[in-house]
């Protein structure tokens, strides 16, 4: 009996010891938080809050591993880059995040109990609490990293890595704006065993309109604005966005341009340590 109980003890034991250090990091990550978020801003406060956004790092750091990208610096830094509540890049997917030189190419390295962590904070802003669901939502996109809307235009079918359990790329559009255009940015995902990838790539394939999409997104913008509705006219315009891209993603792959994007796609997830 002794040793039943042994055993059962080591059992429970395992997932919480597994789970211990991503704890670690959210329990500091949290009271840091709290505590940047209740002080008075000063040149002191903010010499303190950069020294615990380093020290988040080196947690990270010691808890993702080292981490090799093609075409990004060696070391990455935290991807919560400010711990003030206020701050509008507030809220961004933990993890290390590697960019490049006027950060047309961004990406976020993480852990499956730290993105289930993540989703689950942002229920309340409509993310989808599954991961899969998560990654064919724009909200994904949008929340994990840089202060800017995303738009997803079409999901680009990718061969997976053998070894890669989660393999997604989609075409789309970033902005503070507007978010109708020519697609230009393509993101990838990746998650094997415990570590999660995300690759942002801006400005790396040329796509241009499909005349048939055009005429959905101006049909839509002609019909009447609810006045019962107090958003009336941006809810007109987020219906348009709907069909629009919608409209999109069904044309995309006959047009002369789908291939060099599904290609680009490829390569850049080839980009990541997935072997």
């Amino acid at each position: 009996m002794r040793l039943l109980a042994l055993l059962c003890l080591l059992v429970l034991a395992a997932p919480a010891k597994a789970a211990a250090p991503e704890q670690h990091y959210l329990d500091l990550r949290d009271r840091y938080i709290a505590k940047f978020s209740n002080a008075k801003e000063s040149d002191e406060i903010y010499r303190q809050h950069d020294a615990a956004v380093n020290e988040l790092t080196g947690v990270l750091r010691g808890l993702i591993g080292p981490v090799a990208i093609k075409g990004l610096p060696a070391e990455g830094k935290s991807n919560v880059d400010t711990l003030f509540r206020s701050d509008s890049g507030f809220g961004h997917l933990d993890g290390l995040s590697f960019a490049s030189e006027g950060d047309k190419m961004q990406a976020v390295v993480t852990t499956t109990g730290l993105l289930k962590h993540w989703l689950g904070e942002h229920r309340d802003d409509g993310m989808p609490q599954e991961s899969g669901a998560a990654l064919k939502s724009d909200r994904f996109y949008y929340y994990a990293i840089q202060d800017a809307a995303f738009a997803i235009y079409a999901e680009l079918p990718i061969a997976k890595p053998a070894r890669a359990s989660v393999a997604a790329a989609v075409l789309g559009v970033r902005g503070n704006g507007d978010l109708k255009g020519p697609p230009d940015e393509i993101d990838v995902v990746a998650i094997q065993g415990d570590n999660v990838y995300f690759l942002a790539a801006r400005e790396v394939v040329k796509t241009t309109p499909i005349p048939a999409c055009e005429k959905v997104w101006k049909q839509m913008m002609a019909k009447p604005v609810d006045k019962k509705d107090p958003r009336g006219e941006m809810t007109r315009e987020d219906k348009a966005m709907t069909a629009f891209t919608s409209c999109f993603a069904k044309e995309a792959p006959s047009q002369s341009w789908y291939a060099a994007a599904v290609k680009k796609a490829q390569s850049q997830l080839e980009r990541l340590p997935l072997r």
